[in-house]
């Protein structure tokens, strides 16, 4: 969960509460400003957590079939 509210992530208008995307490349619509993009920030910034996407886990190697079996 610390991850999600880290201190050290940088200011982008992809994380900010005011921020949409544009689907026209890295540009954002944001309701301050207008066109901006990603890595632009102003100072009515405020950071939404759910607008991060989580990172992918690669799936673990090594299994034999006896570890999903019963016996």
């Amino acid at each position: 969960m610390s991850s999600l509210f880290n201190k050290d992530l940088p200011r982008s208008c992809a994380y900010c509460v005011h921020g949409r995307d544009s689907f026209f490349g890295n540009e954002f619509l944001c309701a301050k400003h207008g066109v901006t993009r990603q890595g632009d920030s102003c100072r009515h910034y405020r950071y939404d957590p759910l607008k991060r996407a989580p990172q992918k886990i690669k799936p673990a190697d090594g299994y034999d079939p006896k570890d999903f079996s019963l016996e």
